[in-house]
């Protein structure tokens, strides 16, 4: 039988650690305490201390403390240092080393994570980032410009004429509303197929880049055809929501080399895990740092004033999460949404600054008399570039 000296050989691991941050909820330091050794082990050994069967696991496998401060109001902030093999060179496995089972439980949030320069060098990250996708567009001196093709229930026909439009006018991304998938009224193949000639169509006319994300969000086992069908179709990019389809599958896309598609990642599915405040992800975390991870190169969230109630200082930490850095992955678009209007157009980049993608969506068809949507666009550039409205 094995002796314990032996398995402390055998478990012998590099002694790298990656670090997470969270914020725990603890009447006082005895309970946040005891709180933080079960965090510990929870995301680790999933045992008591007394039951894990030799010192070689306690010792390396188990995540130690690293920092323990009150934070007020009831709330400490808990920082914990795990063994770089507990990831085991995945996503999926790092995403449950940082916030698995502790997901579970009231009173956790996780805050941030830092990864270290051997774990962030297997990562590949945003194919693109910001200077990537402003290299495919040729715009370099103000915000991108983005919009969805909208709204649900129109045929491929008419989806093809407003992009032809949207891009004429002068947008730098035109994406699939993220409820469209494979409906009936509106097939993937053939909406796919006639919005990208659309759009290739305008470029042709104005000599811009615009660029057509269709919507490759859609059941596992159809992502990645869907994907090569749309970049053999002439699509120029990809939206993609991985709360309903997955980070990993998003991560799958942007690591292929065969397709070279930029990513513009949706929220849908996955705003409840960041409205508490004493539970689960910081909007960092969960609409910059994620995403990166995943491949993204641009993320969109909902900015404050619009259709959901994010707060400044919660808008201001999906930018940090964005464009912060991390290693060598590259910085990506925060990408505000979520009922924006050209009105707030000037408002959106003092607050975000040049390397910011506007999406507005509904309000470029609120015309004016006399306004037509390529007229509309070409305004919305003009607010983009510094013009007055």
């Amino acid at each position: 039988m094995p002796t314990e000296g032996s398995d402390r050989v055998a478990l012998s691991l590099s002694g790298e650690r990656l670090a997470a941050v969270y914020r725990i909820q603890a009447a006082d330091q005895a309970e946040a305490v005891a709180r933080a050794r079960d965090i510990c082990l929870e995301q680790t050994v999933e045992l008591p201390d007394a039951l894990i069967p030799n010192a070689a696991i306690r010792e390396q496998i188990v995540g130690a403390v690293d920092g323990l401060a009150a934070a007020g109001d009831g709330a400490w902030d808990l920082s914990i240092r795990y063994p770089v093999e507990a990831a085991g060179g995945e996503l999926t496995q790092l995403l449950n080393l940082l916030f698995g089972n502790v997901a579970l439980q009231p009173g956790v949030r996780l805050m941030d994570f830092h990864l270290p320069e051997g774990l962030l060098g297997s990562i590949r990250g945003p194919r693109f980032g910001i200077a990537g996708l402003r290299d495919l567009l040729a715009v370099h001196d103000r915000p991108l410009l983005c919009t969805a093709l909208k709204p649900m229930g129109l045929r491929p026909r008419a989806l093809a004429r407003l992009a032809y439009e949207l891009a004429l006018g002068g947008i730098d991304l035109i994406k699939d509303d993220h409820g469209l998938a494979d409906q009936c009224f509106c097939p993937f193949d053939e909406r796919v197929a006639r919005c990208a000639e659309a759009v290739q169509r305008a470029n042709g006319e104005t000599g811009r880049h615009c660029l057509y994300l269709p919507n490759l969000t859609a059941p596992a086992h159809l992502v990645q055809a869907r994907a090569r069908a749309a970049s053999a179709a002439g699509a120029g990019g990809a939206l993609f929501c991985p709360g309903l389809a997955g980070l990993d599958a998003m991560r799958m896309l942007a690591d292929d080399g065969g397709l070279d598609l930029p990513i513009l990642s949706h929220p849908a599915f996955v705003g409840g895990l960041a409205v508490s405040p004493t539970a689960g992800l910081s909007h960092a975390v969960l609409y910059g740092r994620l995403n990166r991870l995943a491949g993204a190169d641009a993320a969109i969230f909902p900015h404050l004033g619009g259709r959901f109630a994010f707060t400044e200082d919660d808008c201001r930490e999906v930018r940090n999460g964005c464009i912060d850095a991390m290693g060598r992955l590259a910085p990506i678009f925060p990408v505000p949404a979520g009922g924006m209007t050209l009105a707030r157009v000037r408002e959106l980049c003092d607050f975000y600054g040049r390397d910011v993608m506007l999406l507005v969506g509904g309000d470029l068809h609120a015309l004016a008399p006399g306004e037509d949507l390529v007229k509309r666009c070409r305004r919305f550039v003009a607010l983009a570039t510094g013009g007055s409205d």
